[in-house]
């Protein structure tokens, strides 16, 4: 007889995921996952070009802003259990921007927010992204009213938000700027 001390349990331990929500979610064209270093290079496209980063950073960003911005939405996850996803495009592989939950401690509430890289623009990427967010929030946060804060002279991200069923809430000052906030369907 052999002693319990020897015995192996074969069976695969349960993975207990540090998030509250998925770290990946897909779509018909897309894969919505956490970032890796290597997405850099993508991302970095996006925040170094003025008109991409014009109501967000307003300015292009250097190599190591960019580096710290992509690492502050790793941060984000570890901090908060949710964050924004990089967006793959399953097709080629390429990172296209990041679409995700995002709450600085500076922001009124939770929201889903968009950056895509400029050439992906007007494919209905980030509509399709923001999509597979709402769901997954609607599954893994049911209790979350989640917002989009967009600056208000930014008409493409209204139309976006607009898009995905959001309704304009109210507009309100923030760094030194009118802001709106598009809420959400639940």
């Amino acid at each position: 007889m052999r002693e319990l001390c020897c015995l192996k349990d074969t069976r695969p331990m349960p993975t207990i995921s540090p998030f509250l929500v998925p770290d990946r979610i897909e779509s018909e064209r897309l894969v919505l996952r956490t970032f890796r270093a290597d997405d850099w290079p993508f991302l970095h496209e996006h925040y170094s070009d003025a008109e991409s980063t014009r109501f967000t950073f307003r300015r292009a960003l250097s190599e190591g802003d960019s580096w710290y911005a992509m690492a502050n939405m790793v941060g984000h996850w570890q901090l908060r259990g949710y964050g924004p996803y990089a967006v793959e495009e399953k097709a080629t592989g390429n990172v296209l921007g990041a679409v995700g939950l995002w709450y600085p401690k500076d922001w009124p509430e939770p929201e889903i927010k968009w950056a895509l890289t400029r050439r992906y623009w007007g494919k209905g990427y980030a509509s399709e992204a923001a999509r597979a967010v709402q769901a997954m929030a609607k599954e893994h946060l049911p209790d979350v009213s989640l917002i989009s804060f967009i600056h208000a002279e930014n008409a493409a991200s209204i139309a976006l938000a607009l898009a995905v069923g959001a309704t304009f809430e109210k507009e309100m000052p923030f760094r030194g700027a009118t802001w709106h906030i598009y809420r959400h369907p639940r």
